[in-house]
């Protein structure tokens, strides 16, 4: 069955960085458009940055500038680099593979690895 394994979660100062790595199994990977979403608590999840098939990437405006997402087909992994944290980035992120063609839609999401920003 498809899985998708986040890591590299952790605790940052402000200014800091991490890295999130998703990786993924079960599924043609390369077909799929793999996001990062986030949840803090209290507030809903909400879209982060989303890299499609094709190597295209959108980012929230929140995070423009600081975050890149990438993919390596290769290995079955998306990252989330995230530099110049503020603590308002802490929150849960988790990982989305999504893929759709006609009626047929699938989505996957990993199960969530926490990031604190705090000094």
């Amino acid at each position: 069955q498809v899985q998708l394994m986040e890591s590299g979660g952790g605790l940052v100062q402000p200014g800091g960085s991490l890295r999130l790595s998703c990786a993924a199994s079960g599924m043609i990977f390369e077909i799929y458009a793999m996001s990062w979403y986030r949840q803090a608590p209290g507030k809903q999840r909400e879209l982060v940055a989303v890299i499609t098939k094709g190597g295209n990437t959108n980012y929230a405006a929140s995070v423009k500038g600081r975050f890149t997402i990438f993919r390596d087909n290769a290995k079955n992994t998306v990252y989330l680099q995230m530099n110049s944290l503020k603590r308002e980035d802490t929150a849960v992120y988790y990982c989305n593979a999504h893929y759709e063609m006609g009626d047929l839609v699938d989505d996957y999401w990993g199960q969530g690895t926490q990031v604190t920003v705090s000094s």
